[in-house]
């Protein structure tokens, strides 16, 4: 009888599996609902650049747990993996929180971050393999309950990733006046590093007590020493073969960094990923059965770069949209723009067992679509998505804002696509691979995920900017050569903070000069210009931001639309001493009390794709619609070819 009981309910490993995963998911995707916007707005790097590097970090994210899962399946175990890999990633959480907490200096806050990103990269690659393999550990081969089991533990999955942005965003993404205060960003990376070490803590804590098997043996332990099977064929490579791949490997390196133009990582992946699946596809042992096979998993793989690449954009371009182009008011309530990244959580939660229950029923009948078809069909909706937003901002002015119900609808389709693709793609590799390269060809599966992940950085970049900051100087002193006849002299703006004035009447300087002591930084030229400087009595010294105050003798303001200007202010307007435009008004000039000097671009060049100009959002997104829209064509045509190439797997 109490055999039967037990057989009923779940072990309770799998619980503590479940509370682990969610916090560490919680982590993972509270930083991500907050990066782009923190590098944007206190960082001040370029859309371009803050995609780039989102783009950089989830790629390799994808690539790293190629790494821990062999550490841990030779040397280390489970638990260790997951235990070493918790401590990287809250060490890297508390990198962000200092970048955050140094963001006015830029090069220290950036040192801090590209650290940070270092130990979750590495950090991800050791816990995110482990974790999920030790909930089929915790059963009996045959055991019917492991198909709720991961139900339960993807629940957690999803639970932390929808508490994450609300958390971590509203701690992160806090408004003052309309703008976005870069001070608060900090707490949101905070709050992340708090959830991983919560996730770490309980493990190791309760892992000696729970994670047993079904006989009370310890799982996820230091594996024993491997009986070689000399039934089993080995796969052997020689030199030449080493050498051919390794050169092939090189010039496609060479290819996509020297003249395609992608940066040294996405370089890296993108030859990975023709490289790796070529040397498998090649190798001599294989049957013509288990070739066909393999092209399948390739060619799945292939399309779903395509799904990945488009679906990922809610951490970069459809978070600037979300923050910039969306009315997020509802009421008095403004909803953060890093809120939105929740709805892919709480669609899937509402939505699976809808989708779980209409596979069934039409597999009843014997009229459930083929994994191709899925995955088709899953493209198609992904395409369905940005062609509802698209029409939304089809000739929209870009200081107007439209409903966040575009964006709501856009997510939950996207789900839906999520629902018919996702879950084939793991299980398609393990029916269709063979035994002696299955481990490989996962590693090709998660190479395809991390490609995907680069290439929605890339096309992130491709955001349209209406204005643009070009360079940010930190300079060791600001100069002013002053005209007025009480102070025919250079003004040195850093000597005025610690300098008491009496009250002096305004006057006119000209020939603003930076002089910096970097030579890396070296400062634009000269700008001339007539300007009023008021600078306060003693009793103002104490007040930083007030004690001088630099306005142009005639303000223009035609050069900079209230949208524009809108991008600009934020960017620590309170300490910005002044504004002014170049000769042609084509750029303003921000000088800070923070010894910087930004240069805002505000007729950036429009970037391209494949040779068309993406001058507006419609265009941006009109690039996901045809290319997510293509993909589903083809991969329809080619069903029938695929299914026939399965050999009889479905």
């Amino acid at each position: 009888m109490e055999q039967t009981t037990l057989k009923k309910g779940h072990p309770k490993g799998l619980y503590l599996l479940f509370f682990t995963e969610m916090w560490e998911r919680f982590s993972y995707y509270g930083m991500r609902a907050i990066f782009t916007l923190f590098m944007a707005n206190a960082l001040l790097f370029d859309k371009s650049l803050s995609s780039t590097i989102y783009g950089n970090y989830t790629g390799l994210v994808y690539l790293t747990p190629l790494i821990g899962g062999y550490v841990a399946d030779k040397y280390w175990g489970n638990r260790r993996s997951i235990l070493v890999g918790g401590i990287l990633m809250a060490i890297g959480q508390f990198f962000m929180f200092m970048s955050a907490s140094f963001y006015s200096n830029s090069s220290l806050a950036a040192t801090f971050m590209f650290t940070g990103l270092g130990f979750l990269i590495f950090g991800n690659g050791f816990f995110k393999p482990n974790i999920s393999t030790l909930v089929g550990q915790l059963y009996e081969d045959g055991d019917k309950r492991v198909d709720s089991a991961f139900t339960i533990f993807y629940m957690g999955i999803n639970l932390g990733a929808f508490f994450a942005p609300l958390v971590c965003g509203g701690l992160g993404e806090v408004y003052e006046n309309g703008v976005i205060n870069p001070v608060a960003f900090k707490w949101g990376f905070l709050a992340a590093c708090i959830g991983m070490i919560v996730s770490t803590i309980s493990f190791e804590i309760l892992k000696g007590k729970y994670l047993v098997s079904p006989t009370g043996e310890a799982i996820g332990v230091k594996p024993k020493p491997m009986v070689i099977d000399e039934s089993v064929p080995k796969v052997k490579t020689s030199p030449a073969q080493i050498a051919f791949w390794s050169i092939l490997a090189l010039v496609l390196f060479v290819v996509f960094k020297g003249f395609a133009g992608f940066d040294t990582i996405g370089a890296f992946i993108y030859t990975a990923c023709i490289v790796a699946p070529a040397t498998i596809i090649t190798d001599k042992s294989l049957t013509k059965e288990e070739k066909e096979r393999i092209w399948v998993i390739f060619i799945i793989a292939f399309f779903v770069i395509f799904f990945w690449s488009a679906f990922e954009q809610a951490g970069a371009s459809l978070t600037f949209f979300a923050q910039e182009q969306t009315n997020r008011m509802i009421g008095s309530f403004e909803v953060k723009a890093s809120y939105f990244q929740s709805i892919n959580a709480v669609a899937i939660v509402i939505f699976a067992p809808l989708f779980a229950m209409l596979w069934t029923s039409l597999g009843k009948k014997n009229r459930e679509p083929a994994s191709p078809v899925k995955q088709a069909i899953g493209l198609f909706l992904l395409s369905m998505g940005y062609l509802i937003i698209a029409i939304g901002v089809k000739d929209l002015d870009p200081s107007l804002k439209v409903s966040m119900m575009w964006l709501v609808t856009l997510y939950t389709v996207h789900t839906f696509g999520e629902l018919c693709l996702s879950p084939i793609g793991l299980s398609m590799v393990v029916k269709l691979a063979p035994v002696r390269f299955a481990s490989l060809l996962m590693g090709v599966w998660f190479l395809s995920t991390a490609t995907a992940n680069k290439f929605a950085g890339d096309l992130s970049a491709l955001y349209p900017e209406e204005v643009k900051m070009e360079r940010s100087i930190t300079a060791s002193k600001f100069v002013f050569n002053t005209t007025d006849s009480l102070m025919n002299k250079n003004i040195d703006l850093d000597s005025l903070f610690v300098t008491k004035l009496a009250l002096m009447h305004p006057h006119t300087i000209m020939n603003i000069s930076l002089d910096s002591d970097d030579d890396a930084k070296a400062p634009e030229p000269t700008f001339m210009g007539k300007f009023k400087a008021n600078l306060f009595g003693a009793e103002e010294t104490s007040k930083k931001d007030s004690l001088i105050s630099l306005s142009p003798v005639k303000p223009t303001t035609d050069s900079v639309s209230a949208f524009q200007l809108k991008q600009i202010i934020p960017s620590d307007a309170k300490y910005a001493y002044a504004k002014f435009f170049n000769e042609d008004g084509t750029k303003l000039y921000v000088l800070k009390s923070t010894k910087s000097l930004e240069i805002w671009n505000l007729s950036p060049k429009k970037p391209s794709f494949m040779g068309i100009q993406i001058s507006s959002l419609y265009h941006f997104f009109m690039i996901f619609v045809f290319m997510a829209g293509g993909a589903s064509i083809v991969l329809f045509l080619l069903n029938k070819k695929l299914l026939k190439m399965m050999h009889g797997i479905k």
